[in-house]
């Protein structure tokens, strides 16, 4: 199993070049970084209880764009996979959001994972004009319009919520299928989803099940319910608990990458102590 890491960059934390270089070094195979536009000050979602509930930590308003750190990132480094972890598309414009995920593969020899959510804070995505009944039907097809214009010479797609009349776009990502995606989420529409039309299901591991031995099995029945090869689909980890004894957990079932949850400092000095802190489980789970 893969371990790679997840963290929230701010305006007053790490710098992300150094964080991801320092990553490197410390042998995590993969960074990945969350996405959110703003925060309408009305509040009326509440913060997920998978997340730790209560009140919403102040890190969400200062994430830095997710696109530009991460290109960023690729710049300054050689091997960390990266990823989006996890893009809200939704909320983008999926013609231009392929454009950049395409330019950021491309640049980056291939490195790219697509993690892509659903959301969990209806006000954020109505701000951009999303529906919040019709948010999985317009992902799927927002992915589909995406995965035409990294593969397809003459690029077209005809869905309900997003379409593409024949199109040129270039770049191309660098790998032949354009990067695999990673639906994110723990419920049973998301799993669904998953299994119907994603590369792997990028499960944040729900309070009453940590270690997933209850959640997994359940998808695996959706996975053959909808006739889905088994060997077509994997499954990653999502903010992932830096506890050893849940990582030889998810590896005994098979899980293929875990992303390391790293606590978000309001400090560069704390972030880095925190990274530190979960590598030497990495080093720990590896050696």
């Amino acid at each position: 199993m893969k371990l790679g890491a997840v963290y929230f960059f701010t305006d007053d934390g790490p710098d992300p070049v150094e964080f991801a270089q320092a990553a490197e070094g410390y042998q995590f195979e993969s960074l990945f970084l969350p996405e959110h536009t703003h925060f309408p000050v009305s509040r009326k979602t509440p913060y997920p209880a998978a997340y730790g509930g209560d009140e919403l930590p102040s890190f969400y308003l200062h994430t830095l764009d997710q696109v530009v750190t991460l290109s960023a990132i690729a710049a300054n480094t050689e091997t960390l996979t990266l990823g989006t972890g996890i893009c809200l598309l939704a909320q983008h414009d999926a013609i231009s959001k392929a454009k950049q995920l395409a330019t950021l593969d491309f640049l980056s020899s291939g490195r790219l994972v697509c993690g892509i959510g659903f959301g969990w804070n209806q006000e954020e995505a109505e701000a951009h004009g999303v529906v919040w009944k019709k948010r999985f039907s317009i992902i799927r097809d927002k992915v589909k319009v995406m995965q035409a214009l990294w593969t397809q010479e003459e690029a077209s797609y005809d869905g309900v919520e997003a379409s593409l009349a024949r199109s040129w776009s270039w770049p191309k990502p660098k790998q032949p299928r354009g990067p695999r995606i990673y639906l994110g989420g723990a419920g049973p529409t998301t799993m669904r989803h998953a299994a119907e039309w994603a590369d792997a299901w990028y499960v944040v591991p729900p309070p009453h099940d940590p270690t997933l031995e209850s959640s997994i099995p359940k998808f695996w029945e959706i996975v053959d319910e909808v006739g889905r090869d088994r060997d077509s689909i994997s499954i990653a980890v999502a903010s992932a608990p830096p506890d050893p004894a849940v990582l030889e957990r998810y590896a005994a079932q098979g899980v293929e990458r875990a992303a390391l949850w790293v606590d978000p400092a309001n400090s560069p000095s704390g972030g880095m102590a925190n990274l530190e802190a979960v590598a030497r489980v990495v080093a720990a789970f590896n050696g």
